[in-house]
């Protein structure tokens, strides 16, 4: 992915976009002034809004909600300038539950309207914003897809004989065996939206049962460990990672109920 340009707080413009405006410059002095504005301009024009959850544990940082990272790993995957505005979950302001009556991140406005749940809104800037394309062809849309459950399960669960260990890893097993005879990502050669779905809940488990099982994926599942490596240094996902304290924090009321 292509590197994007920050011009305020939350706002990222992308590249093609900056060396597009930078080309219109006469000199070097002009054209630098020149771009502050237009770019300026080009962000109040451009930029999507997104709610999101706020850190528990630094201030002015995205918090832990693995649907949240999903919708903006597909606006940084399709270099889409977006803004946040962080929502304390905890102490929901007003002007947050007049647009989620039911208190859920993430919230996303397109076109004057709010939209919520993370399947809409990825929908929804796919049908927007075609390019680069991220679908996923539907016979594969569902590859990894009881990963998430099978670790919360495991996560909470206080039995080491109920079997929720080995249900993951069958899970695990086989989506390994998938990358293996697919890879290295859920549609091959290219990053779709299943990869973008599935990697933040991958990047949860790993910090979660590391940090409350001490448990990790095994090194024989070779393709899915290179397949969250991959993801995990990509840019995109970079800058859209919770910390490993919020995520820590996060699950802990599961662990502990």
């Amino acid at each position: 992915m292509s590197a994007t340009f920050t011009v305020s707080a939350g706002v990222r413009i992308p590249t093609s976009l900056l060396r597009q405006r930078r080309g219109r410059g006469s000199g070097s002095g002009s054209g630098s002034g020149r771009w502050h504005r237009l770019s300026t301009r080009a962000a109040s024009e451009l930029e999507l809004e997104v709610c999101v959850k706020a850190s528990t544990t630094v201030p002015d940082r995205l918090g832990d909600c693995p649907f949240t990272q999903r919708v903006l790993l597909t606006l940084e995957e399709k270099h889409l300038p977006y803004q946040m505005k962080f929502v304390d979950l905890s102490n929901k302001p007003h002007w947050f539950l007049q647009i989620s009556p039911q208190g859920k991140v993430p919230l996303l406005k397109l076109q004057e309207k709010w939209l919520a749940d993370s399947n809409v809104i990825t929908q929804a800037l796919e049908q927007k914003y075609p390019q680069p394309p991220l679908t996923t062809p539907p016979h594969k849309a569902s590859v990894g897809s009881n990963i998430f459950s099978t670790f919360i399960a495991f996560l909470k669960s206080k039995d080491p004989s109920d079997a929720t260990q080995q249900a993951l890893l069958r899970e695990l097993t086989s989506f390994n065996e998938y990358l293996k005879d697919n890879g290295p990502f859920i549609n091959g050669d290219t990053i779709s939206a299943a990869d973008l779905s599935l990697a933040p809940k991958l990047y949860h488990m790993e910090i979660a049962l590391g940090h409350y099982k001490n448990w990790s994926v095994p090194e024989s599942l070779s393709y899915l460990n290179n397949y969250m490596k991959t993801i995990f240094s990509r840019e995109s996902f970079v800058k859209t990672r919770a910390l490993h304290e919020d995520v820590i924090a996060g699950w802990r009321p599961k662990v502990m109920s």
